[in-house]
């Protein structure tokens, strides 16, 4: 399964300095993911209680100006992920204490935790590359975004 498998265009966003719902903080950065990964069936709300309980167990910050928020949501029957770029780095707690740029969120139904590590390694090696993390931080659109990963993930 590959990433833009369980992306959309609808689900990848950039906060960029002085727009309206800029991203500033950990828990701004949670509910902004939480926003682009509700489903009919997992509200926003419900999202958030998921991925910021993960966030108390330990910090998802993997290092690198990189987090990846994941869980389980009981009420999803497929994966879910969603892309947040933030122009302006966050501190998040991250394992190597740099604040963080870029996030990928991923929840999934409880049932399939082998489908949710095998994106979640997918996304670390698309993420390990230094450059391609520096092109995704100056990308100006979630379109943007969205088409790098594409074309990135295709290619790998």
């Amino acid at each position: 399964m590959s990433i833009v498998d369980i992306l959309s265009n609808e689900r990848v966003a950039v906060s960029l300095p002085g727009e309206e719902g800029h991203v500033r903080n950990k828990e701004q950065a949670l509910r902004r993911l939480s926003q682009l990964l509700a489903q009919p069936e997992a509200p926003a709300e419900r999202i958030y209680e998921v991925l910021e309980a993960r966030e108390r167990l330990q910090s998802t910050g993997v290092g690198g100006g990189v987090a990846v928020p994941h869980g389980a949501v009981e009420e999803l029957t497929r994966q879910v992920g969603a892309f947040l770029v933030c122009r302006e780095p966050i501190g998040f707690d991250a394992i190597d204490g740099e604040p963080v740029k870029i996030f990928f969120a991923l929840v999934g139904p409880k049932g399939a935790p082998a489908q949710h590590l095998k994106i979640l390694a997918r996304v670390s090696r698309l993420l390990r590359n230094a450059g391609f993390r520096a092109e995704l931080g100056e990308a100006d659109s979630g379109e943007m975004v969205y088409q790098m990963i594409a074309q990135r993930d295709g290619a790998s």
